[in-house]
């Protein structure tokens, strides 16, 4: 089911790291346009009842290759924002630190969780024009970090990698409060990520 989602929190909760107006723009305008426009080519490719995992991962199956370019673009402009905004938690709310098989295997491989922050940090402020940093688990447990453009994720990239955490770094995601400071708007960005929903997803 193609389902916007929803804040558990008022717009300017997540002050001051990302000011109301942001959160406004971002979730109130950009998401929700991309929602609507993906449900729209979902119908038009008939491809309801499915997944938007599903039809990113099988994107090759869309003969219209403007279709198929709208579903990437439109989907993971949907799918990414749904895993961006899911993991933000006011900053007296979210946990601030992961535990259990999470940090077991961030210390595992990468040596410590400030590490590993370190790294998602450098991919998203490398990233060339609009796009996302990311945290992914592979099939075998292990944690792997990607960058991608535009609306690309581990699933239109064609990878088997399921993301457990994004770093948003369209300007729209920061720009109103941190202009061109985009390695500001990341560092602030880990005091309202909710390490629980990334737990989750990396035992789910």
């Amino acid at each position: 089911m193609i389902k916007q989602y929803e804040l558990p929190f008022a717009s300017n909760a997540l002050e001051p790291v990302i000011d109301a107006a942001t959160v406004e723009t971002h979730h109130g305008k950009h998401h929700a346009a991309y929602t609507k426009t993906f449900t729209d080519l979902v119908a038009k490719a008939g491809l309801e009842g499915k997944s938007a995992e599903e039809i990113l991962k099988n994107l090759d199956a869309v003969a219209d290759e403007t279709l198929r370019t709208g579903l990437r673009n439109q989907g993971g402009g949907y799918l990414n924002h749904n895993i961006y905004f899911e993991q933000l938690r006011p900053e007296a709310e979210a946990k601030h630190a992961p535990e259990g098989a999470l940090l077991a295997q961030i210390q595992k491989q990468y040596g410590s969780v400030d590490a590993l922050i370190e790294e998602l940090n450098g991919l998203g402020a490398a990233q060339f024009g609009s796009g996302w940093s990311w945290l992914c688990k592979a099939p075998d447990g292990t944690l792997k970090t990607m960058k991608t453009p535009n609306q690309d994720n581990p699933y239109s990239c064609g990878t088997d990698l399921v993301p457990i955490l994004t770093l948003d770094v369209w300007e729209h995601a920061y720009y109103l409060q941190y202009r061109n400071r985009r390695a500001d708007y990341l560092k602030a960005l880990w005091r309202i990520i909710d390490w629980a929903v990334a737990e989750k997803r990396y035992e789910g």
